[in-house]
Order: structure tokens, then C-alpha cells, then sequence
């Protein structure tokens, strides 16, 4: 359950529209849904701001399926991520408006809408088109909590002229994310030339001594740029769910 929708409640009862018990009969449930092989947080919503969202590697379709149908029953929609090919069509089989995307590999179905949580963009940084899936999981993820995004992309560090070509983007940002494999470079240079927080992101691309992106998370924690943050290895989502955090607490 949304802070928004309890403080509307609680508002229905200030202003004596609605009784006493009623109001507390939607809100004494259990603060989780047990469902057997899933045990779901229903309050997380009202602590963090944002609803669970669901991971889908490794579940098999029926099972998201069924977390899914009860995330949606409370009215707050659901967010899958990491969802492959046939778990993706089991979704959008099963409800026809969720927004797929292959390329990031989630499945948003809208609830009732949260309020936007402000005007300022996250500026989401690829260093290569290999980096978008992960780039993309960050921005539906952006989408999903009513945070708008821009992308800057292809900008890496081997045509450094690219990056610097978007410093009039990257200024009127409000959080960046940066996405690279390979070397990693790219957030140490975009981290010395903004004053925004910086969430840099090692991706698994790279060839046989990027060790599926241990090198550029090992680059990226070494960065020179102070105050550059790290994610794991090709945590889109982990990004986006931090750079919420930081704008729910703006300047």
C-alpha cells in the first residue's frame, strides 16, 4: 500500500467520510501475503515509498504469475525485472496492457498512479550500444517509481570528444547513471566533470579479461572522480532504486 493511498484514507476519516473501522479494516491485514513459495512485503510501499518489485531469473512463469495477480489485486500494479523471453510472454498473455521490454527484459503493469516524484531528469550514460540492456532496466525502473529520465549513449571513453559534447545534458541533470564495461572509464570522467551524485555501473561486456565485468567494478571502484558510487555488475535496477532514494531527498 502507497503512503499516498494511507494518507488519503486518513483524510476520509479527519473529514468524517468514512468510519473509524472501515479504515481499519483495510489497513489491520497482515503486513504480508504468504503464498507458499513467496512471501510478499505488502508495507513496503508505505516504509520505502516504493512497492516490491519482482525478479524474475530462476522463478518459473506461473509463479511470477501468481506473485503478479496479487501485487495487481492491492492496486499498485507490479514491476518485473529479469524476465526472459517465456516468462515475458506469460505476462503479457496474461495481462494485455503491461509494458514489455525485451531489451531490458521487464514487465511494468501501471497501478493507480503515484504523484510525480519531481521534474528533474536522471541522466542514464551508456559507454557502448552493448551497455543499453542494462541502461534500459534502469530507466523502466526510473519509469515504474514516476522518476523521468533522459539517455545519453554511445558516449564512451575511446572518442573522449563524445562525452564532453554532453555537458550541457549532463549539468541540468539531477542524478547520473553511468553505464560501461570494458575498461570502465567513463564514470571517473563523467564523475570530474559534474557536481551531481554519480551511480556508475559495471556491465559484463567486454572481452576475455573484463572477467564478465569484474574489471571495469574494480576501475570503477578505483575511480580518481571522488564520491562516484558503484553498483553490481549489470544492476540496472540497483541504480535506478538509488538514485530514487537520493532524489527523495533533493537538495
Amino acid at each position: 500500500m502507497r503512503r499516498e493511498r494511507v494518507r488519503a484514507l486518513l483524510a476520509e476519516v479527519a473529514e468524517g467520510r468514512l468510519a473509524v473501522d472501515v479504515a481499519l479494516a483495510q489497513l489491520d491485514h497482515a503486513p504480508v501475503d504468504e503464498l507458499g513459495f513467496a512471501t510478499l512485503d505488502r508495507h513496503r510501499a508505505l516504509r520505502q515509498g516504493f512497492p516490491e518489485v519482482v525478479f524474475g531469473q530462476g522463478k518459473e512463469p506461473a509463479q511470477v504469475v501468481a506473485i503478479c495477480e496479487r501485487l495487481e489485486s492491492h492496486g499498485d500494479g507490479f514491476l518485473v525485472t529479469r524476465a526472459d523471453a517465456a516468462l515475458r510472454a506469460a505476462l503479457q498473455g496474461r495481462w494485455d496492457a503491461a509494458d514489455v521490454n525485451a531489451m531490458a527484459r521487464t514487465v511494468l503493469l501501471r497501478g493507480a498512479a503515484p504523484p510525480p516524484r519531481g521534474t528533474q531528469a536522471v541522466a542514464i550514460v551508456t559507454a557502448g550500444t552493448s551497455d543499453l540492456p542494462v541502461a534500459e532496466e534502469a530507466a523502466v525502473t526510473l519509469d515504474a517509481f514516476g522518476h523521468p529520465t533522459m539517455r545519453v549513449t554511445d558516449v564512451g571513453v575511446a572518442g573522449i570528444h563524445r562525452i564532453l559534447a554532453q555537458r550541457e545534458t549532463l549539468a541540468g541533470a539531477a542524478v547520473i547513471i553511468v553505464v560501461a564495461g570494458m575498461d570502465g572509464a567513463l564514470p571517473s570522467v563523467v564523475g570530474g566533470l559534474v557536481e551531481v551524485p554519480v551511480i556508475a555501473v559495471p556491465t559484463s561486456v567486454g572481452y576475455g579479461a573484463a572477467f564478465q565485468g569484474l574489471a571495469p567494478l574494480l576501475t570503477m571502484l578505483n575511480s580518481c572522480a571522488a564520491g562516484v558510487t558503484v553498483c553490481n555488475i549489470d544492476n540496472g535496477f540497483g541504480a535506478a532504486v538509488a538514485a530514487a532514494r537520493i532524489l527523495a531527498h533533493p537538495r
